[in-house]
């Protein structure tokens, strides 16, 4: 799942559930849910934050200085 696929998601959990539009019955599976599209969401995050700092460690050891307007 992507993570904008399960941000989304999450989003219309929560708001089903700000607008009382969730029952009771369906409450503990739709925080079951939310939990686990939490859980992706962090993932993919830590992920791509980890692949952004190899990137930059990269450019770095390359001799390209990010920070230079040269």
């Amino acid at each position: 799942m992507k993570y904008t696929e399960a941000f989304d998601e999450l989003q219309q959990i929560v708001s089903a559930m700000e607008e009382g539009q969730i029952g009771i019955d369906e409450l503990a599976e739709k925080v079951k849910r939310a939990t686990e599209l939490i859980r992706i969401c962090r993932l993919k995050l830590t992920s791509t934050e980890g692949d952004v700092q190899k990137i930059l460690k990269d450019l770095e050891n390359s001799g390209l200085d990010t920070d230079s307007n040269s």
